[in-house]
């Protein structure tokens, strides 16, 4: 399959998970960060091409389209926030902001790499991330259960107006453990009673969410699109005893 797969947030852990499946299977990547510290020597070291930018930036998305030749066969977008408080903690600046990195960065990258994923020969795809938290419900997730809920209302609304050239998909992981995380992490107690909180009695690992991302851009994934797909550990489904 020819063709590059762009990634937003590639030097994070989910990202740069993906990144390497994806590289360890061959595909052509061209990975988009914020530090560019990490992102240039983490490209040289899988011979991909990078951008570096905030994604707060709209001017980002447009040096990303422009610095490509050729087909996009993908985009993921794994950029996030995780903005905990009391709605009387969170402000006005707390909403915007976890918007338009998670949502309105999304809508904006795709908008900027759709000539380039129309260009496939194939029936390229583009993953998003949401979180458990959209469909569960949980106390001080205002903000970011906010914005990640647009980013379901965004991953089914271009599923269907792309359709049947390009395939929009979501994942849903529940707490993971990345740097994004860290200030949850930390605290042990929380740790272990959220772990609790999963039928597998365990947390997440960027490699979980990797894993189901790299299926979604593949072949495979073929006749899979407009859905969210959790990988939380059953944390979204299932209440059990132990």
């Amino acid at each position: 399959m020819s063709g590059r797969i762009v990634i937003f947030g590639a030097t994070g852990g989910i990202g740069s998970a993906t990144a390497r499946l994806l590289h360890d299977r061959g595909r052509d990547l061209h990975l988009v960060a914020r530090d560019e510290s990490r992102l240039v020597p983490f490209a040289h070291e899988l011979g991909a091409d990078a951008t570096g930018g905030d994604v707060t930036d709209p001017e980002l998305f447009t040096r990303v389209a422009e610095s490509l030749d050729g087909p996009c066969e993908g985009l993921v977008y794994a950029v996030g926030t995780i903005n905990l408080g009391s709605l009387q903690r969170l402000g006005a600046e707390d909403f915007r902001h976890d918007f338009v990195v998670n949502a309105e960065g999304a809508a904006l990258a795709v908008k900027a790499l759709l000539p380039a994923l129309k260009k496939s020969q194939g029936t390229p795809s583009i993953v998003l991330f949401s979180s458990v938290a959209v469909g569960q419900g949980f106390a001080f997730h205002a903000s970011i259960g906010m914005a990640k809920g647009a980013v379901e209302g965004l991953t089914r609304s271009l599923a269907a107006e792309l359709a049947p050239k390009v395939r929009v998909n979501a994942i849903a992981p529940s707490l993971t453990r990345t740097p994004l995380a860290e200030g949850i992490l930390a605290n042990e107690k929380m740790v272990e009673a959220i772990t609790k909180q999963h039928a597998l009695k365990r947390l997440g690992t960027a490699d979980d969410a990797a894993a189901l991302a790299a299926f979604l851009l593949a072949e495979e994934a073929g006749w899979i699109t407009g859905q969210i797909l959790g990988v939380d550990g059953g944390r979204s489904t299932l209440r059990t005893s132990g």
